[in-house]
C-alpha cells in the first residue's frame, strides 16, 4: 500500500486532506529506499513509533479541518494495522529474530556496547542503546548504528549531537540476510509476539 492510500485511509477516518497526512506515511516507508520487499517495514513497531515518528512528527498533528489528531493513532490505525491486514502490530524483537548477521558485525556491535555507559542516561545514548534494552539481541543495535539511521534519521529526531558518531555497517546490512516469513507478506501468518491473537483467532472459527 502507498503512502497517499494510507492518507486516504487517514482522511477518511479523521477528515482533513491527504497532505495532512502524507509525510508521517511517507516516512513511515522511507525504508523502501534500502529495502525493496516487505522486510523494510522495520518502522512498523511499536518502537518505530514511539522512539522515531513521534519525536519527529510530535504526539499530535492539527489537520486542515482544525483538528487535533494524535500520530501514533495515525501510525498504528491508518498504517501499520491496514499493512498486516488488520491482524497485528508486530513488535521489533519480531523483525530482529529473522536478522542474521556475520561475526565480523557481531564483533563490532559487541565494541560498540563495551564502549557504550550504560549509566548515562542521555536521550541520543538511551535511543540508539534501545533496541538492545527493549530485545537483549546484540545484532538488534545494527538498526541503529549504520549510516541511515545515524545520518538520514538521527539529525531529525535530535538537532544536535554531541560528537560524530561513526556507523558500524551500511544500512542494507539490517535486510541482506533477514529471513522473510509469512507474516511479512502483509498479515498472511503471525509473528511470534502475536501467538497469542493467532489462538484466539483461531479458536473463534470453532466457537
Amino acid at each position: 500500500m502507498t503512502p497517499y492510500k494510507h492518507s486516504e485511509i487517514s482522511v477518511k477516518k479523521r477528515g482533513g486532506k491527504i497532505k495532512d497526512y502524507y509525510p508521517i506515511h511517507s516516512f513511515l516507508d522511507s525504508t523502501k529506499e534500502i529495502c525493496s520487499d516487505n522486510r523494510h517495514r522495520i518502522l512498523h513497531t511499536l518502537w518505530g513509533v514511539r522512539r522515531v515518528v513521534i519525536p519527529i512528527f510530535g504526539e499530535a498533528i492539527k489537520n486542515s479541518s482544525g483538528d487535533l489528531v494524535n500520530v501514533k493513532d495515525i501510525c498504528e490505525q491508518d498504517h501499520i494495522l491496514p499493512d498486516f491486514s488488520n491482524k497485528f502490530i508486530p513488535t521489533l524483537h519480531d523483525f530482529v529474530r529473522l536478522i542474521k548477521v556475520d561475526k565480523e558485525i557481531l564483533d563490532a556491535l559487541e565494541k560498540v556496547l563495551t564502549a557504550s555507559n550504560l549509566k548515562e542516561n542521555t536521550d541520543l545514548q538511551h535511543l540508539l542503546l534501545s533496541p538492545f534494552f527493549l530485545t537483549g539481541e546484540l545484532k538488534s543495535l545494527i538498526i541503529t548504528h549504520n549510516s541511515w539511521f545515524l545520518y538520514e534519521v538521527l539529525p531529525q529526531i535530535i538537532e544536535t549531537t554531541p560528537k560524530r558518531i561513526e556507523p558500524v555497517i551500511s544500512p542494507e546490512q539490517i535486510f541482506l540476510k533477514m529471513e522473510y516469513k509469512s507474516w511479512l507478506n502483509n498479515g498472511e501468518t503471525y509473528p511470534v509476539s502475536a501467538k497469542k491473537i493467532e489462538e484466539i483467532s483461531i479458536k473463534g472459527l470453532f466457537d
